[in-house]
């Protein structure tokens, strides 16, 4: 008898581990397919980004302070608000363009490949920063050598 519970009990787990299924790798193409949906939601979020900015500049929601500026030191804080909505637009425009080389990358079957070695650039920093163009490793070395070239090295 015990002998039969002991298969009873060994065809149970089989069962219970037999119902679970391992999930299948990723292929490529749904590699490639999941990789292009993210690029185009990170693109359609800045795109949105900017549309929001673009119309605050023209609602003039900064009329109010060029309507009470009264002195040099208001005007600079409007001109300085400008500045800052014109920077933030051009980083938009930048972003885009990022996005757009990495959709150009991904269908050439580049994408996620660092520049400087070669390698894969981790799944983990692409989700982060979709557009990276090298490994953390390469890029930490570049970050290394523009502090040393600007003199703010250790």
């Amino acid at each position: 008898m015990p002998r039969k519970t002991s298969r009873s009990r060994q065809t149970s787990q089989r069962k219970a581990g037999g119902g679970k299924q391992k999930k299948a790798a990723e292929t490529d193409d749904q590699r490639k397919e999941r990789l292009r949906r993210l690029l185009i939601d990170w693109r359609n979020q800045v795109i949105k980004e900017a549309k929001e900015d673009i119309g605050k500049f023209i609602r003039g929601e900064n009329k109010q302070i060029v309507e009470t500026a009264l002195d040099d030191g208001d005007w600079s804080v409007v001109d300085l608000v400008e500045d800052l909505n014109l920077r933030k637009l051009s980083l938009h425009k930048q972003n885009l363009n990022k996005i757009d080389e990495a959709l150009r990358k991904l269908e050439e079957g580049t994408y996620g490949i660092c520049e400087d070695c070669g390698s894969e650039i981790g799944e983990e920093r692409l989700k982060v920063i979709p557009y990276a163009l090298y490994c953390v490793d390469c890029m930490e070395r570049r970050e290394q050598l523009e502090e040393l070239e600007r003199g703010e090295g250790p």
